[in-house]
């Protein structure tokens, strides 16, 4: 008897050739797609709009922080403790500027990476730029800055200064945005939902603020924050003696603005500081816009031990800071005593 043979149909065959097919497509697919991807142009983004757009989410954020309080839903609750033990508290305030500002940046450039303090899982899609750019933005800043939109990092904090908000410390509130380019922050608003201001800076190109026309460091006015000022109190006091003025303060963007020359529209209380002082764990959304303030108008703000802060990568800085302008900043780090996170 003859040995029986596999025959197959023409539908077998056809079935066998595009499983085969399709196989050989999973296979490669990636690595043509990938290798498609390094010949496609890399989105681009103007500097000036990005700013533009970073002080209308902070001026939006802003209207929704002081719409919660004026409703008094404010819905307050512990979101955990920090590093330290201090209650971090959470309101509608927070939550509904989050997502004001976070959409705004997001639906606008979608390619860039924007960390938020706050998290929501509903998307606002009606949060879209007018691409109205502000007249002193216009007069100022020249368009035609572009920067790769992947090396960019946003670092937004919808409501700094939240346990003075519960507390009806209106002063201290901000809500903040920073662009960091390459880990170096460019871009820097911080806004005050309650008075109204906004201060803005383009690191190398302007801003609306300006520093005072005289510091101190012979002792300097430090301002400290006021969840830790005891514990940043002898550390100042070793560096520039025990006559130093200590000004205990909620928010770290009220910290930076109180560096600088005030408003005009600001009350006549308003504290007014030579150097800011942080010793604990604090985040960057904290800080970046600060920073980015000081950085333009030639001051600087660092770790304790004068090394540059990066604003990529992980949220925290967790080696302190030390912020101050038009003063000899690293003869003011030299003056600090040892210290360890």
């Amino acid at each position: 008897m003859a040995p029986m043979g596999i025959r197959l149909s023409p539908l077998g065959v056809a079935v066998f050739c595009l499983l085969g097919l399709g196989v050989i497509y999973h296979l490669y697919a990636g690595v043509i797609s990938s290798r498609l991807a390094a010949f496609r142009p890399k989105r681009k983004v103007d500097l000036r709009d990005l700013l533009a757009l970073s002080v209308e989410a902070a001026v939006q954020g802003g209207k929704e922080v002081k719409k919660v309080h004026e409703e008094n839903t404010l819905e307050e609750r512990s979101k955990g403790k920090t590093k330290e033990g201090v209650v971090e508290l959470l309101t509608q305030g927070d939550l509904r500027s989050h997502k004001k500002m976070y959409y705004l940046i997001k639906n606008t450039f979608p390619e860039i990476t924007v960390n938020s303090e706050e998290h929501d899982n509903s998307v606002d899609e009606a949060a879209v730029w007018s691409r109205e750019i502000y007249a002193d933005i216009e007069q100022k800043i020249e368009e035609g800055n572009e920067v790769p939109a992947e090396s960019i990092t946003v670092w937004i904090d919808p409501l700094d200064a939240t346990q003075e908000y519960t507390e009806n410390l209106l002063q201290y509130v901000t809500t903040m945005v920073c662009v960091a380019v390459e880990g170096k922050p460019v871009l820097g608003v911080i806004h005050k939902p309650f008075t109204g201001y906004t201060a803005w800076a383009f690191v190398g190109q302007g801003s609306n603020v300006r520093p005072r026309s005289s510091y101190s460091v012979s002792p300097p006015k430090v301002i400290v924050s006021r969840s830790h000022a005891g514990k940043v109190k002898n550390f100042i006091q070793d560096a520039f003696g025990n006559n130093t003025t200590i000004i205990p303060a909620g928010g770290a963007g009220y910290k930076v603005l109180s560096l600088l020359e005030p408003p005009p529209n600001e009350p006549e209380s308003t504290d007014q500081a030579d150097i800011y002082i942080h010793v604990t764990y604090i985040k960057k959304w904290d800080i970046c816009a600060g920073a980015a303030l000081l950085a333009t108008l030639g001051g600087q703000m660092t770790t304790l031990q004068g090394k540059d802060i990066d604003y990529s990568g992980t949220e925290a800085n967790k080696e302190g800071l030390v912020a101050s302008v038009s003063v000899d900043h690293k003869a003011l780090v030299e003056r600090l005593p040892s210290w360890e996170p």
